[in-house]
């Protein structure tokens, strides 16, 4: 029996899932979760059962990429609906509850007529007593909101749902992960563990922290079956370190998408994580191990699944001292507290933001500032713009924001001064909102509705009010990022560019624009250095 300490291979996958679909920020907090069950999971395995070869014709043509197809062999029919009986069966509890909230919904939009909302308590389904509060907005339209704490308090939060599943990739190409559950297939292991199991940390650790063979085993509960297939994603071999940055001024890092590490004077901070694995890939990467020991700060901007990227965060989790998250409105079903759902997978420390808040982190300080548009015209709160300033050095992180008000960036320039340094999101071809908020949606699905949807998307900014927002801060450089360009992010966002792409074409005349203004810029892709002295 081999008992030399053994590292979890480099290019093992560690994803998170819930009842075996892939987790994203909406598949923790019960209300959307339930709603994802119900609206999306379950229709798309019925869809299948009934109907597999229409699902395998999709997932061979490029063009129906990030639809609601399974990926499966038509053979597996019968899995999905045994899936799909027991996934009713075990949730109905959570089925029931947010069927419930459609009810809720069509009660007030049938009775709440500007009138006191305080009788209709008692004609709230009482599934749903005591876990929302009814109120009108400033036009007497009614509407109500989740009391999430006592949500997650709540048997309808169900933590056994939650599980991981290993496996070894050899290259960037993985299937399209939101729409197929992750069945039983040979070379994977699936470890039955909450995500805010102590488990998991030391299942993360093991890919800088090697153990002997058994102890792993013991570690993730796994049977003789499942310990010998982990046999074959553990080596022996140390994987390369990395030491922080000690030099002069700031460094930063692209990592990828919105995935930005910035160090000076021994604080590391890092933008909405969503890191490579390592293996032999053609485009080069920073991977796992490129990252600091410890990360000061994580800041995460929004809860889209590129930003608030569950399978990343989990296995950084040991390593960070503090996320910073955006402020939510507080219960609406549109917009789920990140603050809740990360301290709910066992993130002990979490900091809420909204809009001007300021944190100091010694060498460095962080400031919120506001995050326009790319969420369908939704109310939501949850999201939010960062300011990284070192000393006299400025960086302004993006994200995805959609500059639909220019002035709001002129104010802010008013408000904190010119910025150097601008990262900016210009993803201007967006999915409508069906394809991520369908589910939440509480209006009746009529083809008028189906109209407004496709006219609301999740578009960040095209080349004009990307020049705008440069103009309006004041920038000296402006780079290009959270694209979804990077050939490991499209199992996760379903795109595929050419050089005659909308997004790469308006990103390119931003760039001309910018280099006949003086202004440095560039478009990033796969991995970017830049010290800043």
């Amino acid at each position: 029996m081999n008992v030399e300490p053994q590292y979890l291979k480099a290019n093992v996958v560690v994803q998170p899932l819930v009842d075996r679909w892939y987790a994203w920020s909406h598949l923790v907090p019960p209300a959307t979760l339930g709603l994802n069950y119900l609206d999306r999971h379950l229709r798309i395995m019925d869809s299948y059962v009934e109907a597999p070869h229409v699902h395998a014709a999709a997932i061979a043509d490029p063009a129906m990429t990030g639809g609601p197809f399974v990926d499966l062999a038509v053979e597996r029919a019968d899995e999905i609906k045994v899936m799909a009986e027991d996934l009713r069966r075990r949730r109905s509890g959570l089925l029931d509850f947010v069927k419930a909230l459609r009810d809720l919904s069509t009660m007030l939009s049938e009775n709440a007529a500007g009138y006191s909302l305080e009788p209709l308590y008692a004609r709230i389904p009482p599934i749903l007593r005591g876990y929302v509060e009814l109120s009108y907005d400033v036009q007497h339209r009614a509407t109500f909101r989740l009391i999430e704490p006592l949500l997650y308090a709540s048997s309808f939060y169900d933590p056994s749902a939650q599980s991981l599943g290993l496996f070894e990739i050899q290259g960037d190409e993985r299937p399209f992960v939101l729409s197929t559950p992750s069945l039983d297939q040979p070379g994977r292991v699936h470890v039955d563990l909450p995500f805010a199991a102590p488990e998991v940390d030391e299942l993360a650790r093991l890919k800088w922290d090697p153990r002997p063979p058994g102890e792993i085993g013991d570690i993730m509960g796994l049977d003789r079956a499942d310990a010998s297939t982990l046999g074959r994603l553990l080596t022996p071999d140390p994987p390369p370190t990395c030491r922080p940055y000690q030099g002069p001024g700031v460094r930063w890092r692209y990592f990828g998408h919105a995935c930005v590490l910035v160090e000076t004077g021994g604080i590391s901070v890092l933008t909405d994580p969503l890191v490579a694995y390592a293996h032999r890939g053609a485009v080069a990467r920073y991977t796992f191990h490129d990252l600091p020991d410890v990360i000061d700060c994580v800041l995460i901007s929004h809860a889209h699944q590129d930003h608030t990227m569950l399978e990343t965060l989990l296995q950084l989790r040991h390593r960070v001292r503090t996320v910073v998250v955006p402020r939510s409105g507080g219960g609406s079903l549109q917009d789920p507290s990140l603050k809740l759902l990360l301290k709910a997978v066992g993130f002990p420390s979490v900091v809420e933001v909204q809009e001007m808040d300021e944190i100091d982190l010694g060498p460095l300080v962080v400031r919120a500032l506001p995050f326009m548009g790319e969420h369908a015209d939704l109310d939501i709160r949850a999201k939010v713009t960062y300011l990284v300033e070192a000393g006299e050095r400025r960086l302004f992180f993006g994200s995805d924001t959609c500059n639909v008000e220019p002035f709001v960036y002129r104010h802010v320039r008013d408000a904190v001064g010119p910025i150097d340094t601008i990262f900016l999101g210009m993803e201007c071809d967006g999915a409508p909102l069906d394809w991520l908020y369908g589910p939440v949606m509480m209006a009746p699905r009529t083809s008028e509705s189906w109209r407004m949807g496709q006219s609301r998307t999740l578009s960040g900014s095209d080349c004009a009010k990307a020049v705008e927002l440069v103009r309006s801060l004041g920038g000296r450089q402006a780079y290009v990022y959270s694209m979804g360009q990077e050939p490991w992010l499209k199992y996760l966002l379903s795109l595929d560019y050419d050089t005659k792409s909308l997004p790469i074409v308006e990103s390119d005349k931003l760039i001309a624009w910018c280099r006949e203004s003086g202004i440095e810029a560039d478009r990033l892709f796969g991995r970017k250095e830049v010290h800043i002295r």
